[in-house]
């Protein structure tokens, strides 16, 4: 299995996106400012005693994408769990939902910042959210760490932005180049969300992308969040007769879109965003998710004891296996926790920033880990297949 690591430093967003990242940090400052906020790293110091730290959760519990923030909070709730039990100081976590709405992100990131007066904050869920507030916990001196938010330019919101969540210009370019080598493909299509920030930088990279490897891109297909009709797409991609399809779409979108295809006689191969790696995925496509291929950090076969016991533990506890986002998330804690001991236990807010930007190499259950100076994670990707409704290696 070929692996690569991610180091790659992001540069200037595109044009569009830039537009909607420094219109949504206006608007966040305003309401910052209604809620007694602001003036740079004037929050200071959280709130927590002595032996405990408290974090924030920003998660997504209600509406089309709970399913990620669901497997997020268990996944956080999980570390918070074995951590207390440890005894070497304790963790407090404040869950908030955010329901996926931009306003709502905002309120409860200013709630935690300055009532709840947490350490630090994991999340949001989704990019379109950490661009909205994330320019909040910036201004407040706050540290944020995404584990889900994937798009580009994520971290050029500023020194208190971080994520453990591999960029889809990484995990969407290995896939497209694993699979290439794989199946030699010389023709694609892709079909793309335009109203989500998160796939319309992951259409960019899929174009890049299969440029850069020799393969025709021979039509782009658009939809929007929430569409559940995508025949006139699919019927375009079928007279165009591609080797390939790629899709950037949330789990909803993605499944309905596999179904359709399938039914529709388009039987090639599928290339997916980060939305492909939830179970919720294949439960809703069913048969139909056969074929798909999507890079992640995570495998739950990889041969690790720290995987085995987070499997173990995790089944144990909701009943469930963990996906994707709940082992980014139990990460993501641990991250967090160990950046506090790193600190001695401090409630200073630049101070606890400082240490989480300087831990060396950790490792989690997604692997060796360890953030670029930048704030983005380095780390290994993995390319999946999806065969008989189960993940497995695209190259064994």
């Amino acid at each position: 299995m070929r692996k690569i690591i991610f180091n790659k430093l992001f540069g200037e967003e595109k044009t569009m996106k830039k537009k909607s990242l420094f219109g949504l940090a206006a608007s966040a400052m305003l309401l910052l400012a209604a809620c007694g906020g602001g003036g740079g790293n004037s929050a200071g110091n959280a709130s927590g005693d002595a032996d405990t730290a408290k974090f924030g959760l920003v998660t997504i519990l209600s509406g089309n994408a709970a399913a990620y923030g669901t497997s997020i909070k268990e996944g956080a709730e999980l570390a918070v769990e074995e951590i207390n039990q440890k005894g070497d100081g304790q963790v407090e976590l404040i869950v908030e939902d955010d329901k996926g709405d931009k306003n709502e992100t905002i309120n409860a990131v200013n709630k935690l910042i300055h009532s709840d007066n947490v350490l630090a904050i994991e999340g949001p869920t989704l990019s379109g959210q950490m661009f909205a507030a994330g320019p909040i916990g910036q201004e407040a001196g706050v540290t944020m760490l995404g584990t889900s938010t994937t798009a580009e330019g994520i971290t050029d919101i500023g020194d208190y932005i971080f994520r453990n969540s591999i960029p889809e210009s990484t995990a969407v370019a290995e896939a497209v180049r694993q699979s290439h080598d794989e199946l030699g493909y010389k023709t694609a299509a892709v079909l793309y969300s335009q109203n989500n920030d998160m796939m319309v930088s992951v259409n960019n990279t899929l174009q890049d992308t299969f440029n850069e490897v020799g393969v025709e891109v021979v039509t782009t297909e658009t939809f929007a969040d929430g569409d559940t009709d995508f025949s006139a797409q699919l019927t375009n991609i079928k007279a165009k007769n591609p080797d390939v399809i790629a899709v950037a779409s949330l789990y909803q979108e993605g499944a309905l879109i596999v179904k359709k295809a399938r039914e529709m006689g388009l039987n090639q191969p599928i290339v997916g965003s980060n939305g492909f790696n939830s179970p919720e995925f294949i439960e809703q496509a069913g048969a139909a998710a056969d074929g798909s291929i999507v890079g992640t950090p995570w495998f739950p076969d990889r041969d690790s004891d720290k995987v085995r016991d987070f499997n173990a533990n995790y089944e144990a506890k909701y009943g469930k296996k963990p996906d994707q986002f709940a082992a980014q998330s139990y990460d993501a804690i641990y991250l967090l926790y160990q950046a506090w001991l790193d600190s001695g236990k401090t409630q200073d807010r630049a101070a606890f920033r400082d240490a989480l930007a300087n831990i060396d190499t950790i490792e989690g259950v997604t692997g060796d880990f360890k953030f670029t100076e930048k704030g983005d994670p380095e780390m290994a990707v993995q390319v999946l297949k999806i065969e008989d409704g189960q993940f497995t290696e695209l190259s064994e």
